[in-house]
């Protein structure tokens, strides 16, 4: 760097050192860093079920019934891990087509018309003991004042039940 005969070279240090007692969370390089530490503590329980895919079929529905329309089907469950007993929970989605929280089925034909319908898992909870078969019971129910006018046709909807742990 040439002196330019106006202390131009003397000077930059000490703004350097003004700047940095003005400014002193500014530095050109920091000797030190931020540890991130994480840790997931995994359930002593494991819980599956038998099969990926289960099927609740209301079949034909009369909107000339004078009854709710429902339906049951079951899945098989086991939990192992190493716990004596495991607790689980059932915990279902809300579907595809969901609105304001509620499931509900599509017509396949029409498909700006949906038919609304509520899920009940039996047992939602519990503690069972460890690798014992056990059987979830899903009973599905349609409101006959949501089906006694509804538009002629097959409505499906998908639901993704997990069981945690």
């Amino acid at each position: 760097m040439k002196d330019t005969g106006r202390g131009g070279r003397k000077a930059a240090p000490a703004i350097f050192a003004i700047l940095l007692f003005l400014f002193p969370t500014v530095s050109l390089a920091s000797g030190t860093t931020a540890v991130s530490v994480t840790a997931t503590v995994l359930s002593k329980s494991v819980c599956r079920f038998d099969s990926k895919s289960l099927a609740l079929n209301f079949g034909n529905v009369d909107p000339e019934i004078q009854a709710d329309a429902t339906a049951t089907t079951t899945a098989g469950f086991r939990c192992g891990g190493s716990a004596a007993n495991a607790t689980f929970a059932m915990v279902p989605d809300v579907g595809l087509h969901a609105t304001g929280g509620f499931p509900r089925m599509q017509n396949g034909t029409v498909t700006s018309e949906f038919l609304p319908y509520f899920l009940a898992l039996n047992p939602p909870t519990g503690t069972v003991p460890r690798n014992a078969n056990q059987t979830l019971t899903v009973t599905g129910t349609i409101r006959r004042s949501d089906f006694q006018d509804a538009y002629a046709g097959t409505y499906t909807d998908t639901v993704v039940l997990t069981i945690l742990p």
